[in-house]
């Protein structure tokens, strides 16, 4: 059965760029691309503002028409759908998450009314869906590039790295992964005890030995691992440059969902996609 990628569609920049960027990647792993719209609009509504309703419906139909043909005239022959949903954007995509393989959205785009790119909705699609959810930026980078994953190796999540090798393996590019530990006085480099020497190598060690099972399930997927001292987000940013994609994690909690300090700030600041994986 093929993998469904779920986009919201909103008319913004970044929305129609989502779309480039869904189409582009269901047309490579198979998939059907599902484009939704939402609205706020209520089952209660006065029968008075009935004709603005119905002026809004048709405006919406016609964007989703316009990203299917654009998806179509891009990618001929993957299998496209389109719903226009009253409700608000970031309960259609966290429900839509259930059954997808990746929900996509604009970032940091404001459309006209009710918008799935502004940054609020984003995140809360993000800190919520069940399945991983890439962020998109305007303008999509060009080819090439490579996947750049932050990982903490005190708890690594394997769906962080099954997803970087996966999608480094489908597009044929390098993976770098990013393990990043807090530099106090103990560590610096003239430390009389060599703390930061032992520091360096404990973290390439528990690097290494995370990135080791997807290496042997990936052997065409060149890998650059890199274990420094530092601030995660700073770090991980800077890294982004040039990258096709970044992938991020977000902690499954049953006592509710949210992005921590270094997701939101590669969110709000990476040059490319961000893809946020929710993981155990």
């Amino acid at each position: 059965m093929p993998g469904r990628i779920a986009v919201g569609v909103d008319g913004s920049e970044e929305s129609t760029a989502a779309v480039d960027w869904a189409a582009d990647e269901a047309a490579l792993r198979g998939a059907q691309l599902r484009l939704l719209n939402a609205s706020l609009w209520q089952e209660h509504a006065l029968v008075a503002v009935q004709p603005a309703r119905d002026v809004l419906a048709e405006r919406a139909r016609n964007l989703l028409d316009a990203m299917t043909d654009r998806a179509r005239t891009r990618h001929s022959g993957i299998l496209i759908s389109s719903e226009e949903v009253e409700d608000a954007p970031e309960t259609l995509l966290v429900s839509a998450s259930a059954d997808a393989d990746l929900v996509v959205l604009g970032s940091h785009g404001f459309g006209t009314g009710v918008g799935f790119t502004a940054g609020s909705v984003g995140q809360e699609v993000a800190a919520k869906a069940h399945s991983p959810v890439v962020l998109v930026r305007g303008v999509k980078p060009a080819g090439g590039g490579r996947v750049v994953v932050g990982l903490d190796v005190r708890s690594p999540g394997e769906e962080l790295l099954e997803f970087a090798f996966d999608f480094a393996a489908r597009h044929s590019v390098p993976v770098h992964v990013v393990h990043t530990w807090h530099l106090t006085a103990l560590h610096h480099p003239m430390h009389p005890h060599g703390e930061g020497s032992k520091a360096a190598e404990a973290g390439q060690a528990a690097l290494s030995e995370a990135v080791r099972p997807y290496r042997e399930r990936f052997p065409q997927v060149e890998v650059e691992e890199e274990a420094t001292a530092g601030r995660a987000a700073d770090r991980l940013v800077e890294a982004t440059a040039g990258a096709a994609i970044a992938v991020v994690g977000r902690r499954r909690n049953a006592r509710g969902s949210h992005l921590g300090p270094v997701t939101h700030a590669v969110i709000h600041h990476a040059g490319c996609p961000v893809a946020v994986v929710p993981h155990t």
